[in-house]
C-alpha cells in the first residue's frame, strides 16, 4: 500500500506503462499512425493545424545535429518515420500522430480499442468519488489522450478525468513542468501525487514538490532500489 499523507487533492498520471500497456502504444497506435502519415498529409495539406504541425517538425529538423545518425534529407514523412524509429518526444510528431488517431477513432478503426489496465477505471471512479482531481500528463498530445480515455476497452472513462497535459506544458523531466501543472490544477505541488513508470519523471515531479509513486506493472520486476515508493496496481493507492 502506498503511504501518503492526507494532503493529496489531485492524482496526476502518466499513460504508457502506468494506465496503459506499453504494447498497445507500440504495437497498435504507433504502427497505425506510421502507415497513414503520408496519406493523411496529402489529404489535409490545406488544414491550418496540420500545417502548424509541419512547421514545428521543420523547425525541429533544422535544430537537429547534422551528425545525427541516419538523419534523412528534409521530407516530412521521412522525418516523421525517423523520429518514430527513435521514440522521440517531439511535440510536432505527437500532435500529428494525435490527429491521425483522431481520424481513426472517428472512422471506427480504433474505436473501443484503447487499452487500460483493469484497475484503472475503478481507481479513477474511486478517486473522483473521494473528491480528488484526476489529470493526465503524457508525451502524447492532449487530443490523443482524450481519444484514448473516451474509447477504452472498459468504456468511456473521460468523465473521470478532469485535465490533460502534454509536452506543450513542458518536458516531462523538468520540475518546472510539474509546477505549472499544479498551478493549473489549482493545488500546491505537495497536494498532487504523480504516478509514472519512469523514475526520471518522478525525480522531476518530486523536485517540484509533488508526492510520487513508481508504477511497476507485472510481470516487470520491482527494481532492487528505488527512491520512490513502488506500486503494482492502483488498488494500492488510498
Amino acid at each position: 500500500m502506498l503511504r501518503l499523507n492526507d494532503s493529496i487533492r489531485a492524482i496526476l498520471l502518466d499513460i504508457e506503462g502506468t494506465t496503459t500497456p506499453i504494447a498497445f502504444v507500440h504495437n497498435i497506435l504507433f504502427p497505425y499512425a506510421r502507415a497513414r502519415v503520408r496519406d493523411f498529409l496529402d489529404q489535409h495539406a490545406a488544414d491550418p493545424d496540420v500545417r502548424a504541425d509541419l512547421a514545428l517538425l521543420e523547425a525541429e529538423y533544422a535544430a537537429e545535429s547534422s551528425h545525427a545518425s541516419g538523419l534523412p534529407a528534409w521530407e516530412p514523412v521521412a522525418y516523421v518515420h525517423w523520429l518514430m524509429d527513435r521514440d522521440r518526444k517531439s511535440t510536432g510528431l505527437k500532435s500529428l500522430q494525435g490527429k491521425i488517431w483522431e481520424e481513426g477513432y472517428r472512422a471506427g478503426g480504433l474505436q473501443g480499442l484503447g487499452q487500460v489496465y483493469p484497475d484503472v477505471g475503478p481507481a479513477l471512479a474511486r478517486w473522483r468519488n473521494e473528491g480528488r482531481d484526476v489529470a493526465i500528463f503524457s508525451s502524447g498530445s492532449v487530443q490523443a489522450q482524450r481519444n484514448l480515455f473516451a474509447s477504452t476497452t472498459a468504456g468511456d472513462l473521460s468523465p473521470l478525468v478532469g485535465g490533460y497535459f502534454d509536452t506543450t506544458t513542458g518536458p516531462k523531466r523538468e520540475p518546472e513542468s510539474y509546477e505549472r501543472i499544479a498551478a493549473r490544477l489549482g493545488h500546491q505541488p505537495i497536494e498532487v501525487l504523480f504516478l509514472s513508470d519512469v523514475s526520471a519523471e518522478l525525480d522531476a515531479a518530486r523536485e517540484a514538490g509533488m508526492q510520487t509513486g513508481l508504477c511497476v506493472r507485472p510481470p516487470a520486476p520491482i527494481p532492487p532500489a528505488s527512491t520512490h515508493p513502488v506500486i503494482r496496481t492502483f488498488d494500492e493507492v488510498f
